[in-house]
């Protein structure tokens, strides 16, 4: 049995401000839908970098039913349903956009659904499997996702999540502190001792390893390329309400530092978090 043949029905939704922050969310990257898979060079290691374990550690059981939780396109949902113990895979994005794009893109056999993953539309114990990645930092608190994937996994259930910390694109950030020193242009993320604090409230015993990621650029306007087409803008209440002048962007590549051959660098501080169900 399916997991979509098991959805509860719609859940409580949030209300005022998040939602208006999370429609915003859900627009953005249902823009990006045709352009993220070109441009997902993170989004590629860092889901490898789970599905690399699920390979070898024998984590997947035979007839496994698994969940994408934040699918987006639906690229790491296909590598899923295709191993050999799962039984039943379905996705799950806030953004319609990016489900439509999943499903035309995908074979029958998996389940999409649009759902807030603060909010499943999936009744308890009804997956061995959630896998996330690069959704959470999205989320106004993960507490309540974590809380959620522990409501739906059955015991001894697995999940496994990826995300952000603060100190990511801290060279952008620093770059447009300069030329525009009165508006955000870059997103916020948890502190690893903070987000270590949520994590361990609600999964006892995660396993939480972090490194830092360089990806090179030829230039800053390379980069804040590749997080439009990511859908990835700044999302924050402080961001320019109007399109931002050339003339300052000229000055945020100005500011951002270089490489000797006049390259750039991104920082990316990235964490996983494991934790299964007892």
């Amino acid at each position: 049995m399916g997991i979509m043949s098991l959805v509860a029905g719609s859940r409580s939704g949030p209300k005022g401000a998040s939602r208006t922050l999370k429609a915003d969310i859900a627009r953005g990257f249902g823009n990006a839908r045709s352009t993220y898979e070109s441009a997902s060079r993170l989004q590629r290691f860092m889901g490898n970098t789970m599905l690399q374990k699920l390979y070898t550690q024998d984590v997947v059981q035979a007839d496994s039913e698994v969940l994408d939780l934040g699918c987006g396109t639906g690229w790491f949902t296909r590598k899923l349903a295709a191993m050999e113990q799962v039984g039943a895979v379905a996705g799950v994005d806030l953004s319609r956009g990016m489900v439509q794009e999943a499903r035309e893109n995908s074979s029958q056999s998996i389940d999409w659904i649009v759902g807030d993953a603060e909010y499943l539309p999936l009744p308890d114990a009804s997956c061995d499997l959630i896998f996330s990645n690069l959704m959470i930092q999205w989320c106004e608190d993960p507490r309540s996702v974590f809380r959620e994937c522990r409501r739906i996994l059955r015991p001894g259930g697995r999940l496994m999540v990826s995300s952000l910390l603060d100190g990511t694109l801290t060279e952008l950030k620093n770059a447009w502190r300069v030329a525009d020193p009165d508006h955000e242009h870059v997103n916020r993320f948890e502190t690893e001792a903070a987000l270590r604090a949520k994590v361990h409230a609600e999964l006892p015993e995660a396993t939480i390893e972090s490194r830092t990621i360089r990806l090179p650029y030829t230039s800053p306007m390379m980069l804040a390329g590749e997080l439009r087409h990511l859908g990835a803008g700044f999302r924050g209440a402080e961001r320019r309400k109007a399109i931002t002048a050339p003339g300052r962007l000229r000055d945020m590549c100005r500011h951002y530092v270089k490489e000797p051959d006049g390259t750039i660098m991104a920082n990316y501080e990235a964490v996983w978090i494991y934790w299964q169900k007892h």
